[in-house]
């Protein structure tokens, strides 16, 4: 599918400046998306938080080539745990291992542990932005929404794990911010597929409550015609 067939790539329309735009890769990292990480450790398949490495690579590439930023998140916590609150502490550990209990790679999504860092194949290149973050939302509690406001940055396409939890989350915050998103569908997955499937549908609902929904095919048309 073209661009021009996808008008809800940027639902307000009009021009597109490379300045103004971001691709936001969100916690692509060792706990979430490789084998011996914090989901696969609970027992849960990561083939699906792991098939979407290869198209956000491309989208990655693209945007690197465009010269847009690049901008990349890890969800974690400090060693003491003193920004973790109970309630997510005790909800992670409903399933077994929870946040800051020692696994196979080192505490889970604390700060500094082997888990917590983003996958080789996306590591961050010298310069780009990296959030670490508290919670789901790459909003909350960081300094996201000023650094794009800093940077004159108006539009945020986003990509990364999980679709129904940091992903969305990070979608809704966005509009809340006045940033204008567009998820790249094929460029996120949930750990499970009928979650996936549920969150783009909601996403998509009304022609996108909190902005819209595309894919990386898309993705690179608009920036072969953005302007600098």
């Amino acid at each position: 599918m073209s661009a021009a067939e996808h008008q809800d790539f940027w639902p307000l329309g009009g021009p597109v400046d490379k300045a103004r735009i971001a691709l936001i890769i969100i916690d692509m990292q060792v706990d979430f998306c490789a084998p011996g990480g914090w989901i696969d450790q609970l027992g849960e398949d990561v083939s699906n938080t792991r098939a979407v490495i290869g198209p956000i690579c491309e989208a990655v590439d693209a945007a690197r080539a465009a010269g847009i930023t690049v901008i990349h998140t890890r969800e974690g916590h400090v060693g003491d745990l003193s920004d973790l609150n109970a309630n997510k502490q005790w909800r992670t550990r409903v399933h077994g291992l929870g946040i800051g209990d020692s696994g196979k790679n080192g505490r889970i999504l604390v700060h500094g542990e082997p888990g917590w860092q983003i996958i080789p194949e996306l590591a961050p290149l010298p310069g780009e932005l990296v959030i670490n973050k508290p919670g789901k939302s790459s909003f909350h509690r960081t300094e996201l929404a000023a650094e794009l406001e800093n940077r004159g940055i108006s539009r945020l396409v986003v990509a990364g794990v999980t679709s129904d939890c940091c992903v969305q989350s990070t979608v809704r915050d966005g509009y809340e911010h006045g940033i204008e998103c567009v998820l790249l569908e094929d460029c996120t997955a949930a750990v499970e597929s009928p979650n996936h499937a549920a969150t783009l549908e909601i996403l998509k609902a009304y022609g996108g409550r909190w902005g819209g929904v595309s894919n990386r095919v898309a993705f690179r048309e608009m920036l072969d015609r953005a302007g600098d």
